[in-house]
Formats: C-alpha cells, structure tokens, sequence
C-alpha cells in the first residue's frame, strides 16, 4: 500500500471533492485501541450484532480479521482456515436470504501492477455466533475481469440480491458484477456494469440495498445503481483513506484509515441522499367527477428531482488536481511495493 501521500495535493483535492462539510463533531466514533491493526483497509457492520464492527489488516498481515467494540477494543481475533492474504483491501457484511444468517466477505483482490495476477479472490465466511477467537472455514471463489488485470479495492454486496461487486482502483475505474451464481470449481467472470469515481479505495450497499456508495482518497460519492448518482458526500481529513461502510440504520457512513491507532468516522448522510433513498409510497387513485357527471381515477403525478449537478468550471479545477494526485499516488505505489 501506499504509505505516503502528498498532503498538499490531497488539501487541493478536497477543495473539489463536493458535497458540503461533513458534520458530526471532530472527534471519531471510536479509534482502534489494538496495536496488531495496523493497516485497517477493509470496514463492515455486523449484520446480526449491535454495535460489532469488523476490520482486517492489508497484505502485511494473514488472513486474519478482528471484531471490535464501538469503544474500539477487539473482541475476538479470527483466523480463515487454508486462505491466503496476498493483498486483502476490502471486506463486506451480508445475510443468507434463506437462513438470516451473518456472511462475511474478504476481497484480496489488490493488484498494483494492474495484471499480475492472472486471477483474484473473494473468501466467503460464515459469521462467528460467538466473539472468541477461532479459526473459521472459508470458501474460496476466483475471479477474472473480462477486459483484463485491474487494480481494486472496493467489494460490496447487494443485501437482496445477494450478488458480488468489485469496484477498480484507476484513474478511470469501474464497477464490476460477479455472476448471480458464483463457482467454486472455476474461474468466475467479473463483467463492467458501470463507471467509478478517480481512484475508489473501498465499496457498500446500504443495508436496504436502495443505494451504495463508493471511497476515494477525496470524497464518497453515493449512486442508485451503477452509473446513477444521487451525491458526492465530503469526508473527514484522514492520513490515508481506505474504508467505507454504512451504519445498521443506513442513515449514515462510517470511514477509517490505515496505521496504529487509526480512527473511524461516522458522517451522517445529506439530507438529499435520505430522501432519495427514502422508498416513495404508490401513488394513491383519487376519484373525480368529470363534467358528464361520470366518476373517473385520478393518479397523482409525480416529477423527478432534477439532478443539482456540479458546475463544469468546478469539475474541471478537481479534476486538474485529481489528475496530479493520481500520478504521485501511482509513483509512490509502484516504489514502495
């Protein structure tokens, strides 16, 4: 991973990175008090537990992840059995549709040679029903791009469908579906289903499934489906920004950073993001009566919100400052691997 960035392009970017403040007092929601995370990069919410939260450690680290109080001290340590950490940049939560069940996902799907690997992998682990340090059975699935190796961090997974996504890391990065069914006895093919914001670091479905949302180093920028947005959302300065997650309530975001001692954020979601997302109840008929005294139905009408959009000269100035990030993120990573 990259361990240095250049805090004035970074200050530069944020300039453009839209949204408005985030807001919800300056200190974090809780800090992680265990010295062994060290590179938090991937973040979820426990589906079945209040206040449980998940994280595990870049390829520094095996296949081990933590669970961890809203006071940030671990609860348990976890070890996947006969699963490798080459470089592990993302997890997320989900339930079984047919047992309610806690599922968990780990994405080692890092690559910073944007092709070295001839495939990636997702391990799928059942929840622990119990917060005491074990080692747990994993399921390994393998996956390959359509249009060759990229770079990625981000995995996500749609609560209803229960259908994978991986979101590249680029300067012109992209959202990727798994297949409905995924195999364990091949190769799974990851198609592009959509476009991704400059550089995504991490990747989550609201827990309702009506949105998600993904990370940059700059912004979050929250969509209804691939290649629909609804908002870009500013987000707290962190030294190095790798995680996302939305909390249980889906109302807000909590977003983390890598080194000892690291802290978590949570950003309550704009009040426009809440209201998009807020399920619309059917149009209820109204009777009438025309002027021959018949009755006739009625539907109220609806009109979309139009788009707030964001003013060109503004996307030009972030994307001037995006563009030079991007090539010292892409220098640094290529020399510090």
């Amino acid at each position: 991973m990259i361990r240095v960035i250049t805090v004035a392009v970074l200050a530069g970017a944020a300039v453009f990175a839209g949204g408005g403040a985030w807001a919800d007092g300056d200190s974090p929601f809780f800090t992680f008090k265990d010295r062994r995370i060290t590179e938090s990069s991937g973040l979820a919410v426990s589906p079945t537990r209040k206040n449980v939260y998940y994280t595990h450690n870049d390829s520094s680290a095996g296949p081990v992840f933590f669970a961890v109080g809203s006071n940030g001290r671990t609860r348990a340590t976890f070890t996947l059995q006969g699963a490798a950490a080459r470089d592990w940049e993302g997890m997320a939560a989900s339930r079984d549709p047919e047992t309610g069940a806690g599922v968990l996902w780990f994405a080692d799907i890092g690559d910073n040679f944007d092709g070295a690997w001839p495939d990636i992998s997702v391990y799928k682990v059942t929840e622990p029903t119990t917060l005491r340090d074990a080692v747990l059975p994993a399921v390994r699935y393998r996956f390959r791009y359509e249009d060759g190796g990229h770079n990625a961090e981000g995995v996500m997974v749609h609560p209803r469908t229960g259908r994978l996504y991986i979101v590249s890391k680029e300067f012109s990065g992209s959202v990727y579906a798994a297949p409905k069914r995924l195999r364990t006895d091949k190769v799974n093919v990851l198609r592009k289903v959509g476009s991704a914001p400059i550089m995504a670091t991490d990747a989550a479905y609201a827990p309702d499934g009506s949105s998600f949302v993904i990370r940059t180093y700059f912004s979050a920028t929250v969509y209804r489906a691939p290649g629909d947005q609804i908002a870009r959302v500013s987000m707290p300065p962190l030294e190095q920004a790798e995680s996302i997650a939305y909390t249980a309530d889906g109302r807000a975001l909590l977003t983390g950073s890598e080194g000892v001692g690291s802290p978590v954020y949570r950003v309550p979601l704009p009040p426009e993001v809440l209201r998009e997302t807020t399920p619309k109840p059917a149009p209820t008929p109204t009777a009438a009566r025309s002027s021959e005294g018949a009755t006739t139905t009625l539907v109220a009408d609806t009109k979309a919100d139009e788009d707030a959009g964001v003013p060109s000269s503004v996307v030009a100035a972030w994307l001037a400052v995006a563009a030079g990030a991007t090539g010292v993120i892409t220098f640094i990573a290529r020399r510090t691997r």
